[in-house]
């Protein structure tokens, strides 16, 4: 397949052009433009021809060439002049000091119809296996598109066992977790399980994220809106580009150790593509970055830093910084607020403070946390991302934390607002309670003493004499 010609030729399925910016656009009198149209960083991609992804992309037995699996991103990517959060952006002009983005106009567009997708199923769950078989199989046959699935998928024992999906298993593209980049060549995602498939899909995609979409069939299901019993008219809905997009954003942590320092510059300026560049240290996280006291049996003491400067010291159990996504997370069990995962904010949490005024706070998704253990701690600390990648934090060591501009785009199934309070009312049982009854329904309150009866007993008087 060849590359996608320039923006200004780019055309939907019915011959329509699509109207794009050019990048030239991006900048009119020092202002940025509103960023509800995403394609600027796929413009900047879309004259270059995709990597390589080594050895382990086989479809049928056969190794495929990567030029030919490249495909054209969404509209839903971000934008390259975004320096932080998907929804609050600061402007230049000095008439408008902040532009906040209205998460009903986040609707999800494609350049053209969706070619390649991922599916994702829960492990170890039998349960999940006749759907995905069902779905994949769906897949193939009326959308003709190209499924993808984790080489481990086919070394399933039950999985193998069903004669349907033997047939199949020869016409799906494979991929190693940890080996193989996915880059610029997955079109669409489909979850099949509970959270942790939505988490496990933001790890495998450490920059742009295409559009996911969850279906539950995991226990909580916080994060997974659809359910599974008409998957062909939801799908169908959704490539056809029905549908409205929550872009939760991701936290970019960057692990910084004493034995590094140095080789960094002694004066560093500040990159808005910085994150665009990964480095080998740095990860992407969904929920929340979480910092403990590990197997030591003292308190931890952790500094924290804003933008450079100090804010105060935590004693206690440790700190989580969260997303808003993460807010439902750990840190609501820790007592935190939830937030809106629309709302461009990072929230800090501590676990078990020794402190009783040390209250959770919200701080904007521009700033930079800096985390490090106080010189005087008798211990270190641990440190866990989205529950992973767990590794020590010594003395000296700094972990930096700030807003990713590579959101992860959630397909709703309703709306932005009514899927996020039914998570919050299924899942976690938010402000469910008996209701009080009416005073109608109070059969104790009708007894003598009340005006009515009173006139009632006057009336009967009157009948007597």
């Amino acid at each position: 397949m060849s590359a996608p010609s320039s923006p200004a030729q780019r055309k939907n399925s019915e011959g329509q052009a699509f109207p794009c910016h050019d990048k030239d656009d991006v900048a009119d009198g020092g202002q940025l433009l509103h960023a509800t149209a995403l394609e600027m960083a796929e413009e900047a991609t879309a004259s270059t021809s995709a990597p390589g992804l080594g050895g382990g992309l086989t479809r049928g037995g056969a190794i495929m060439s990567s030029s030919w699996w490249w495909r054209t991103r969404s509209l839903n990517a971000p934008s390259p002049v975004q320096q932080f959060g998907p929804c609050g952006r600061i402007m230049k002009n000095s008439a408008m000091v902040m532009q906040i983005q209205d998460p009903a106009s986040q609707r999800l567009t494609w350049y053209k119809p969706p070619l390649t997708v991922l599916v994702i199923k829960k492990v170890s769950d039998a349960s999940v296996l006749a759907p995905f078989v069902q779905l994949v199989d769906w897949l193939l046959q009326e959308k003709n598109m190209v499924v993808w699935v984790e080489s481990a998928v086919l070394e399933d024992s039950l999985l193998n066992e069903d004669v349907r999906f033997n047939a199949l298993r020869d016409k799906l593209v494979t991929f190693k977790d940890g080996r193989d980049d996915l880059t610029d060549r997955i079109d669409f995602i489909v979850c099949l399980g509970g959270d942790g498939t939505l988490l496990y899909a933001s790890l495998l995609f450490q920059q742009s994220v295409p559009p996911v979409m969850s279906f539950h069939l995991g226990s909580l299901g916080f994060l997974t809106p659809f359910r599974f019993d008409n998957f062909q008219d939801q799908l169908t809905s959704v490539l056809e580009g029905h549908a409205a997009l929550t872009l939760r954003s991701r936290l970019r942590c960057v692990m910084h150790r004493r034995s590094d320092r140095k080789h960094e510059s002694k004066t560093q300026q500040v990159d808005p593509l910085a994150d665009a560049r990964p480095t080998a240290n740095s990860i992407l996280v969904l929920n929340e970055v979480v910092i403990d006291r590990g197997p030591s049996p003292y308190l931890s003491n952790i500094d924290l830093f804003l933008d450079g400067k100090y804010i105060t010291s935590v004693q206690g159990d440790g700190l989580i910084v969260s997303t808003p996504t993460g807010s439902t997370a750990y840190a609501a069990a820790a007592g935190a607020s939830m937030i809106h995962p629309s709302v461009p904010a990072i929230m800090v949490t501590p676990i078990c403070p020794h402190s009783l005024s040390f209250r959770p706070i919200v701080v904007p998704a521009g700033v930079e946390l800096k985390i490090s253990v106080s010189p005087e701690s008798r211990n270190t600390s641990w440190v866990s991302f989205d529950g992973r990648n767990r590794q020590e934090l010594f003395h000296g060591d700094s972990l930096r934390v700030t807003t990713s501009i590579y959101p992860v785009p959630c397909i709703c199934a309703q709306d932005q607002i009514s899927d996020w309070f039914a998570s919050l009312a299924d899942g976690l049982h938010w402000n469910v309670r008996k209701r009080q009854k009416c005073l109608d329904e109070l059969s104790d309150l009708t007894a003598s003493g009340s005006e009515d009866t009173l006139d009632e007993i006057e009336n009967m008087k009157l009948y007597d004499v």
